[in-house]
């Protein structure tokens, strides 16, 4: 069985031009269903409008099967607001659309528990919709609709913000779950970090403010940067 990091890294490269806060529930979907012995590859990220153009003529003035009704600039996709999934097979060279498929062997399609995760995540599920439903889709709005995006829309900070708490919640929901270590510096406690296998996790940025440091993230190298304040 591949590893989280190898199955992460193979999503990675279609995860790097979405929206921030997209990416990072992208990101915990992998990781929560991982936890769940399901392994998914996260196929489509970002699509430019020519992409989404060529995507619309397939079926119609290219071979092909029709597969999407949406013109470029008329898909979430096209601003960095969703993501397409499909389940990786256990040999990590090849992926499932079969969406009976019970992998991990606990009676329930794996595909419903990817939609199930990702709902608690925030994602809207493209299977929900009353037409032309879009089983692998999943996106997060934001408010916005593609009239306003098309006219150059963003999400507001207020969205944004309540998108992350969806994502911590549910980080600490499974902190809860998870054997708990008090972590302090210098006789004072600062966090509970998770204990696994005798390695305490924490949030770095906790521990570096405590110890008197700045921390950064450099979103294009995806680094952590900590530096000591003198």
């Amino acid at each position: 069985m591949l590893t989280l990091s190898q199955i992460k890294e193979k999503s990675s490269k279609r995860l790097t031009n979405l929206h921030p806060i997209v990416r990072s529930a992208a990101t915990a979907l992998i990781e929560r269903c991982y936890k769940l012995n399901i392994s998914i590859l996260i196929t489509q990220g970002l699509r430019t409008i020519a992409e989404q153009d060529a995507l619309y003529a397939q079926g119609r003035t290219k071979p092909g099967a029709i597969v999407t009704n949406a013109r470029g600039g008329y898909s979430y996709h096209n601003y960095g607001l969703a993501v397409d999934f499909a389940l990786l097979l256990p040999s990590g060279s090849s992926v499932s659309w079969d969406m009976c498929r019970d992998g991990n062997n606990n009676q329930i399609a794996d595909w419903q528990e990817v939609v199930r995760e990702a709902k608690t995540l925030g994602f809207e599920w493209g299977g929900d919709w009353t037409s032309f439903k879009d089983y692998p889709h999943f996106q997060m709005t934001f408010g916005l609709t593609l009239t306003q995006l098309r006219a150059g829309g963003k999400p507001s900070i207020s969205a944004v913000e309540a998108a992350y708490k969806i994502i911590n919640r549910k980080v600490e929901e499974e902190l809860k779950s998870e054997v708990i270590a008090v972590v302090k510096v210098n006789g004072v406690k600062i966090a509970d970090g998770v204990l696994e296998k005798g390695i305490t996790y924490v949030p770095v940025r906790v521990i570096a403010e405590a110890l008197g440091a700045q921390v950064g993230y450099n979103s294009a190298t995806r680094t952590v940067e900590i530096t000591s304040i003198h």
